[in-house]
């Protein structure tokens, strides 16, 4: 199951996105401003601030969530990206979409320690 296409387009067009977490059932739900990078049919997010960032924390504790985008809501599950090849390859793709913009961000983006904070975003069913 993947993304339509327009939603992939849309994602892939925008450079920041919000996303929608909250640590499980009845629990405050938070919205941040992350990068999103499109690899062929699938989403892919990483924390600039490794395994310290809320939104990664929650969406770990809670894979169910939400990209806010275009105008859009869109419901999303994340699964951590653990094989080398996804992980190099959204690295390559952080770097192609933004490092010419945000030299040193997409620099932290690319740290050892960041590269475990891999999420696929995949549809809800």
């Amino acid at each position: 199951m993947t993304f339509a296409n327009d939603v992939l387009q849309t994602w892939d067009k925008t450079n920041e996105i919000q996303i929608e977490t909250s640590r499980g059932e009845g629990a405050p739900v938070h919205r941040t401003t992350i990068w999103i990078v499109v690899d062929g049919d699938a989403a892919y997010v990483r924390s600039v601030r490794g395994p310290a960032g809320r939104w990664y924390r929650e969406l770990v504790a809670n894979p169910q969530g939400a990209v806010h985008a275009g105008g859009a809501r869109t419901p999303v599950r994340a699964e951590p990206a653990t094989d080398a090849d996804s992980i190099a390859r959204v690295s390559a793709a952080v770097q192609r979409k933004y490092e010419a913009q945000w030299r040193g961000p997409t620099a932290s983006m690319l740290r050892e320690e960041t590269l475990p904070t891999t999420l696929k975003l995949l549809p809800t069913s």
